[in-house]
């Protein structure tokens, strides 16, 4: 069977297709500000997915790209004038090269190793940005209103992001999909059981992690650029966020990494536990470490997560839920 025909294949496209037409159909602004923070979840976990789930490296700063995306989408939004998918395009562009030029350095590392060099990237951008005058410095940069005019106003504008938000997280899902049943994913899948078997096996191991990497790295960029251009600034703080990262690992092991629907799943119960946890009196200002606590319990008696778990205990489900 045709990967297009598989049941697998079209429900996590289906949830999030159907779902941004409520919204759009519905036009209500609080609908679509919770949804906007769910879809940018599910992109950012599925992206993250295609590195860690496929070949099994863990990445700590994959949060980079969405900052350095979102810095240069956003100023060729606000600085040259661009129209907002050509500026979203042109920072998952910039995302991808910086990813191909890192990663051909930080991807001959492995296990801890790699992990830690992804936190030092992280911290390396936020300090380059943070002198980078061009982008603002330390203050960042803002929109000028006069860039809303051409979506009729700021509130038009929301809308015409959401949308495009929305076709970038179904296209996320489509590559995730497409790269973990086809020939070059097996490759990945066995460098995530082992590395050196699979390099003897004759998968070409640097090259398809660097691709990979470079895929992974497109879609925070996009996704940065939408994100930015919404909220109307972006300063490096908000940009280069440590703890984005680990909440993007946490959904990504909590709906199950390696699954194409996982990173969907993980996305919305944690973006609705964090919700439950910011409302509470008592755990407000405990969210971050309970998301701790959720990623050492999945790794330690959930590792497949949810819809692994699911898939162990309901064989008939293997094939909706890949």
């Amino acid at each position: 069977m045709k990967a297009w025909q598989k049941p697998g294949f079209w429900l996590p496209l289906l949830i999030v297709l159907v779902w941004g037409l409520v919204v759009l159909l519905i036009r209500h602004d609080t609908m679509r500000e919770t949804a906007f923070v769910l879809l940018m979840s599910v992109g950012l976990a599925s992206s993250l997915n295609i590195l860690l789930g496929y070949t099994g490296y863990v990445s700590f700063g994959h949060i980079v790209f969405f900052g350095l995306g979102g810095y240069t989408g956003f100023y060729l939004i606000s600085e040259q004038g661009w129209p907002l998918m050509a500026a979203a395009l042109g920072g998952g562009l910039l995302s991808a090269l910086i990813a191909l030029l890192v990663g051909l350095a930080v991807l001959r590392l492995r296990g801890a190793y790699f992990a830690l060099a992804t936190i030092g990237i992280n911290e390396a951008a936020r300090a380059f940005v943070s002198n980078f005058e061009p982008y603002g410095g330390a203050t960042g940069l803002f929109v000028n209103f006069s860039a809303y005019e051409r979506y009729g106003g700021p509130g038009p504008a929301l809308w015409t992001t959401f949308t495009f938000l929305w076709i970038t997280t179904i296209a996320v899902l489509l590559v995730s999909y497409l790269v973990k049943h086809s020939r070059f994913g097996l490759g990945l899948m066995a460098i995530r059981e082992d590395e050196d078997a699979a390099m003897v096996m004759g998968v070409k191991a640097p090259q398809a992690k660097t691709i990979t990497y470079v895929i992974s790295a497109f879609f925070p960029g996009v996704i940065g650029t939408l994100y930015f251009f919404k909220n109307g600034n972006i300063e490096p703080g908000d940009a280069f966020q440590l703890h984005m990262s680990i909440e993007m690992l946490v959904m990504v092991m909590l709906g199950g990494m390696g699954t194409v629907m996982g990173p969907l799943v993980g996305a919305v119960g944690y973006q609705w536990l964090r919700g439950y946890l910011l409302t509470s009196p008592l755990f407000k200002n405990l969210h971050l470490a309970l998301a701790g606590v959720i990623l050492l319990l999945i790794v330690l008696f959930v590792p497949a997560g949810a819809v692994g778990w699911v898939r162990g205990r309901f064989p008939r489900l293997k094939r909706f839920l890949e």
